[in-house]
């Protein structure tokens, strides 16, 4: 079996893609080629709230027969995907936590940390006690390199992302400057939905030949956290966090909201069902919801 296997083009997009292959070679006996997609968000037309900027166009090779598979970052997919697509699979998933990149080991005292995500800048806010928090776009690289120029005491970088370029908390090296990682807490930076988890897209009625690829324990994570940010109608410009894990025979989803600049509310529900348990963290964090949703269309 030949597979176009669809990919951005930035480093750490590579370096996924490749893993992707591997899997797809080795369970499903696939003969893989890789094709560069250039994406809006690699363009440069980001834009804050803004769903799929890293995913259309790769979306529009599959619907158009370009590439047969997509390999995404699962927290770039908007919760609601094109129409005749579905995640086919995705891989064991990576280290979820957040960290904080600083040039000096103590972390401690902090002025300045630069982040792309709204949800970080909150949780930074709120649980480090940061007044100011710098905005930051870009690939990994870039972004190191933004932080080596900058005046900023540090920044935040997903661990998953870092840790596939081959850098490692505590401390690494880029460029010749020396980093130090500091793992933030899971309890309070709530990781975004998908992440760690690298996904395979394709239309619906391919999904069979790739299945084999698929670790079912970490999809059914996936789902859980993707219905809970469907039915909240979040994007990325949504101060949100959500976590499934397998706990004892049953998954936990653990979900953090902030509806301002006061403290968030966290709900988690525990059972079998993605749906089910997405329903329940939902329900329970309803209120905060229509407060975030209200103060986002007030602000547009």
């Amino acid at each position: 079996m030949k597979l176009v296997l669809g990919t951005r083009g930035s480093e750490l997009a590579l370096a996924q893609a490749r893993m992707a292959e591997l899997a797809l070679r080795e369970r499903c006996n696939a003969d893989v080629q890789i094709e560069v997609v250039r994406t809006s968000g690699d363009k440069g037309a980001r834009e804050a709230g803004r769903k799929g900027v890293f995913t259309a166009e790769l979306e529009y090779a599959l619907l158009d027969g370009r590439i047969d598979v997509a390999v995404h970052s699962a927290k770039d997919i908007p919760s609601e995907m094109q129409r005749g697509l579905t995640i086919a699979a995705v891989l064991p998933r990576a280290p979820v936590e957040d960290l904080l990149i600083t040039r000096q080991a103590a972390s401690s005292g902090l002025r300045t940390v630069a982040t792309g995500s709204v949800r970080r800048q909150h949780q930074l806010r709120f649980f480090r006690g940061l007044k100011y928090v710098a905005d930051l776009r870009g690939n990994v690289p870039t972004r190191l390199r933004k932080f080596t120029a900058s005046d900023w005491d540090g920044i935040v970088l997903a661990r998953a992302g870092l840790e596939r370029l081959g850098f490692s908390p505590p401390r690494f090296e880029f460029e010749g400057q020396q980093f130090f990682a500091e793992i933030l807490p899971m309890e309070t930076f709530v990781p975004a939905g998908g992440q760690g988890i690298i996904a395979m897209q394709t239309r619906e009625k391919d999904a069979a030949m790739i299945s084999a690829a698929d670790e079912n324990a970490v999809h059914c994570c996936l789902r859980a956290e993707r219905e809970f940010l469907r039915l909240l109608g979040g994007d990325c410009g949504t101060p949100v966090g959500a976590h499934a894990r397998w706990v004892n025979g049953e998954m936990e989803l653990c979900v953090q909201l902030f509806a301002g600049d006061s403290e968030p509310t966290m709900a988690c529900a525990r059972g079998t069902g993605s749906e089910q348990i997405a329903m329940e963290a939902f329900n329970q964090i309803r209120p905060s919801a229509a407060a975030a949703t209200l103060r986002r269309e007030g602000q547009r």
